[in-house]
């Protein structure tokens, strides 16, 4: 019997305790002030005057700048964020009553720290390194990726992709540096050593045949003159003797013109 009253007792306790409650609670839409339950304001507003036993709350909207984005029972609405351009943030939405500034990373940059559906804080995408290439682009909440270039392939740590290093031999040319994996094989043109020795000759024969050639020119004319005035020649012969010397050498491939002409040559052939 003792305990059957024991058990009424309490769930009598439980009953009356749910009932003050719900009672005496305010609504889920309600909040209480001075012993009143008053409405609550929407997001975009904030409460005016609190209600009385005859008027209901008085909300106001959110001023400019500010905002409230869920029910409440503010007196003041919050303050806009304002992207800062030192934290590497822009503007991604703007403000309105009844939702903050969201904000973003600026170009190359990453968010490290949310608020919410807004970045707080963002950092400098990753820079990959010479022999490195980017394997993951960063966006704006992931940062860069970088990979190593396998043996044979170069990047100086901008591609997205490595190179394969330049196989000089099929060119045609000698490879002078080998390549690593931050930069490409140089290569050259290399003349072989016969090749050098050949134009060589080349050139002094014809220098020597073009000396030889103006000579003997020289002699015959200078053995028909002789015939033809004597061993004895006045002054005035002998400037027009060295004037016909000085022409047969002008018209003989040794001269100047032909000369460069067989430099050039040989050095096109080099």
């Amino acid at each position: 019997m003792f305990l059957l009253r024991t058990i009424i007792s309490t769930i009598a306790v439980i009953i009356a305790s749910n009932f003050e409650l719900s009672f005496c609670g305010c609504a889920r839409a309600e909040y209480e002030i001075d012993g009143k339950c008053c409405p609550i304001c929407a997001p975009g507003y904030h409460v005016y005057w609190h209600c009385t036993a005859d008027t209901s709350t008085t909300c106001f909207p959110c001023p400019q700048s500010t905002y409230t984005d869920e029910p409440n029972r503010l007196t003041e609405c919050f303050s806009c964020t304002v992207c800062d351009t030192v934290q590497h943030l822009k503007d991604k939405k703007d403000c309105t009553r009844s939702a903050d500034t969201i904000c973003e990373p600026q170009e190359g940059f990453h968010c490290i720290k949310l608020n919410k559906a807004s970045c707080a804080l963002a950092v400098e995408h990753t820079e990959c390194k010479p022999g490195q290439y980017i394997k993951q682009t960063g966006t704006a909440f992931t940062d860069t990726v970088c990979a190593g270039c396998t043996d044979g392939t170069y990047s100086n740590g901008s591609l997205t992709a490595c190179l394969p290093h330049s196989k000089c031999e099929t060119m045609g040319l000698t490879e002078m540096k080998p390549g690593t994996s931050s930069s490409d094989a140089e290569c050259e043109k290399v003349t072989s050593v016969g090749l050098i020795v050949g134009v060589t000759i080349v050139l002094v024969a014809v220098v020597t045949v073009a000396i030889i050639s103006a000579y003997i020119i020289y002699r015959k004319h200078k053995a028909s003159r002789s015939k033809k005035s004597g061993e004895c020649r006045t002054p005035r012969e002998a400037t027009e003797d060295d004037e016909t010397v000085s022409e047969y050498l002008n018209s003989s491939l040794l001269t100047q013109s032909n000369i460069s002409n067989m430099i050039v040559i040989g050095s096109t052939l080099l």
